[in-house]
């Protein structure tokens, strides 16, 4: 719907063509509406769709990779045990606490938010059939996945886009209507990448997991500190050369100050809620309004 008001406005307003040249559509989540988020299959979607940016979400792994995933933990109202046992918030797995490869052979992240209870986060739309996805599948072939949906991780998402152009231009995909402007595209989308870490307090060490409701977010941080995020994250952006390509954004607003000062030729961008929060511990002391 976006891509159609866009060239509809392009088309009504010729004397603004620098303006439509430079805008963003952008993916959140890979497209949450259309397939279960931040996952390969998501990606995908925002490509077809030609989005000019994938936004996306990142934690930290036990060994230090930088996973991509919107909460600090993997959460069962998106991802189940592939040994079919059950999961639940109650027994939760963090980010933290879990490496790369536990993640990638113990979960598949495909339920579908079809729920009423979801609330804003319901998607009548959203879909996981892997037909739907077909350069998900073959790339999972390729990289020896359980799943095109197991939880996967930056570096392996610049590789996918790699591989959708690949696939569209020279590949299984170039006889598809779109394959000429698919292929294009995913050789220039940009990645909108978030730290997710907030200044909470730390969760005490050795203590039981806090309940946590359904639809909620912790309270407490249990993640790695900022410069592990940073040295995650921007070491994938630079091992992969995409400097120029992606922008890291955030609510913690220490991690942000780390990757001007350490890597300053990826963007940054500070992320803001209702205006009291510029004067609460989500923003520095030294910045705080």
């Amino acid at each position: 719907m976006l891509q159609q008001v866009v060239a509809e406005q392009k088309a009504a307003h010729p004397e603004e063509a620098e303006y439509f040249k430079s805008f963003v559509v952008s993916a959140h989540r890979g497209g949450r509406g259309l397939r279960p988020e931040n996952t390969l299959p998501s990606f995908e979607s925002g490509l077809d769709h030609l989005a000019t940016e994938l936004e996306t979400d990142t934690g930290v792994t036990s060994d230090h990779v930088s996973l991509i995933w919107h909460d600090q933990f993997l959460n069962p109202e998106s991802c189940r045990r592939v040994d079919g046992r059950p999961y639940t918030r109650e027994e939760r797995i963090y980010t933290r606490d879990i490496t790369l490869a536990e993640a990638q052979s113990t979960f598949i992240c495909d339920k579908l938010h079809h729920d009423p209870a979801y609330g804003n986060a319901k998607f009548d739309d959203q879909q996981n059939d892997l037909a739907l996805s077909p350069v998900a599948v073959a790339f999972a072939k390729q990289e020896k996945l359980i799943s095109p949906y197991v939880p996967t991780y930056a570096e392996q998402l610049f590789r996918f886009t790699r591989f959708y152009a690949d696939y569209y231009s020279t590949g299984p995909g170039k006889s598809h209507p779109d394959a000429a402007a698919r292929a294009a595209n995913a050789r220039t989308v940009r990645f909108n990448l978030e730290t997710k870490i907030t200044p909470f307090p730390e969760d005490a060490a050795g203590q039981p997991l806090p309940p946590l409701p359904e639809h909620t977010e912790p309270k407490t941080n249990h993640t790695f500190d900022p410069q592990t995020f940073v040295t995650a994250l921007c070491g994938a952006i630079t091992r992969n050369h995409m400097e120029s390509r992606a922008e890291v954004q955030s609510f913690d607003f220490r991690t942000l100050i780390l990757v001007e000062e350490q890597f300053p030729k990826i963007p940054t961008y500070y992320l803001t809620g209702p205006p009291n929060m510029l004067s609460s511990d989500f923003v520095p002391a030294a910045l705080r309004q």
